[in-house]
């Protein structure tokens, strides 16, 4: 992912961690959107209780302005942007970070909500507002690719209703992906921020007629809930299934019941040829545990090919290779056993997205009634395509209701005259209705 955000003109940076309080209260829908959950700084020093009582605050440490620890980098990256925008020949300005950021989340679930998290967030500066559109649709379309393409993740590409959107932000777009027990998940989003935050910031450039105008802006994350992602997407009760694209590691050679010189032999030429393909491997001698034990161990981890050979097998001159995601096993002749390897993983990797894919699509129900919607909803899971009077007052008591929140209006939704489930008013498209981590 690193490499397409630098193939489309981004660089990377690193912004502090502590923001001052008054920083993230200059714009009133952020803070608003962030102040439950963030976490503060108040003193900067500990001491020894006099009392005996362990460490606590030195009172006499108090920070004369409290610092949060940040839950996004808006307004610390806008605050150093005032400094180097001046002129439009300082625009685009295209910076990503990799960074932690800490949101005080009070039921924690591993991968996907928890109180400190690893993400990138990008954030963009721009001389026009169509530049700035421009920016946020490429990097939506960027995290689906990814989503697809490496993950074997089928996503929709979709924006955000106003009260789902990002806290500042006058447009949202997300990619929506659908985990197997039939519950959706935000993958990735892409904010439109207009001109907030800069007016906040008093972010100006003069333009190319000298005229002063506040920049356009955009920022943009994924984080590891994409873990989360990957392991509720693919995974069985046998362990993770990873897409060869991203497993660390591919290929996994076992001897079966050991070493041998013959087989080292084998493997070695084997291991020499992957290798050459750029394809990771592991010969696995460890002597502690059995083949069956081995097996199993890597099936746990997701390795997406597992090669078997013993001196039976050298003998008829063949490899007993197993894929993961089928659990499918084949003979294939030594010589050749390389360039099968490299085409099963293709293989490995496409199944596992059509299968996904064809889950997906089996999961998107249309309904027109309420009662049809808490049914689906109940039983089959998945997305619900329904109309909607574009309300926030009707998107909250569905809510209310069933648990279920519009994920998105999808970028492809056809026009369609329609009325909404619940009220009955008119509608003009369906949304994506889901019950969502």
């Amino acid at each position: 992912m690193d490499k397409m955000f630098k193939e489309t003109g981004h660089v990377n940076a690193y912004f502090p961690l502590f923001i001052p309080k008054s920083y993230l209260s200059k714009e009133a829908a952020h803070i608003e959107g962030f102040a439950k959950e963030c976490a503060v700084v108040t003193h900067h020093r500990l001491m020894n209780d006099p009392n005996g009582g362990g460490l606590i605050v030195d009172p006499d440490a108090k920070l004369e302005e409290e610092l949060i620890v940040r839950p996004t980098s808006e307004t610390i990256i806008w605050d150093t942007y005032r400094g180097w925008i001046h002129s439009y020949r300082d625009l685009p300005l295209l910076i990503n970070q990799w960074a932690n950021v800490v949101r005080w989340e009070m039921r924690v679930r591993l991968f996907l909500r928890t109180a400190e998290f690893l993400w990138q967030e990008g954030h963009t500066a721009h001389a026009t507002k169509a530049e700035a559109v421009t920016e946020t649709e490429l990097m939506q379309n960027i995290y689906a690719q990814f989503a697809q393409e490496w993950m074997a993740m089928p996503v929709i590409k979709g924006i955000k209703t106003p009260n789902e959107r990002f806290s500042g932000a006058d447009e949202t777009y997300t990619i929506e992906a659908l985990m197997q027990d039939g519950k959706a998940l935000q993958a990735g989003t892409s904010h439109f921020l207009g001109q907030n935050f800069a007016k906040a910031f008093d972010v100006k450039f003069l333009n190319e007629n000298n005229v002063e105008e506040y920049v356009w802006a955009t920022s943009w994350g994924v984080s590891t809930r994409l873990m989360g992602a990957l392991i509720m997407t693919h995974s069985d009760d046998d362990g993770l299934v990873l897409p060869p694209k991203l497993a660390p590691l591919q290929v996994v050679i076992v001897p079966v019941p050991k070493t041998s010189t013959e087989i080292d032999f084998e493997v070695d030429k084997l291991m020499k040829a992957l290798k050459a393909k750029g394809i990771t491997v592991k010969y696995d001698t460890d002597q502690k545990n059995r083949p069956g034990f081995k097996f199993a161990e890597h099936e746990l981890n997701g390795v997406p090919v597992r090669v078997a050979v013993g001196n039976r097998d050298l003998e008829k001159g063949q490899f007993e290779i197993a894929r993961r995601d089928t659990k499918e096993k084949q003979f294939v002749p030594l010589e050749g056993a390389a360039e099968y390897i490299e085409q099963l993983l293709d293989a490995i990797q496409d199944n596992l997205y059509q299968t996904a894919l064809k889950f997906r699509n089996n999961h998107i129900t249309k309904v027109d009634n309420f009662e049809d919607f808490k049914e689906v909803l109940d039983g089959k899971g998945g997305f619900v395509a329904a109309h909607w009077d574009g309300t926030t007052e009707t998107e909250e008591k569905i809510k209310e209701l069933t648990k279920a929140t519009i994920r998105c209006i999808p970028l492809d939704a056809e026009l369609e005259d329609g009325k909404d489930i619940l009220t009955g008013q008119p509608s003009k498209k369906r949304v994506l209705y889901a019950r969502a981590y």
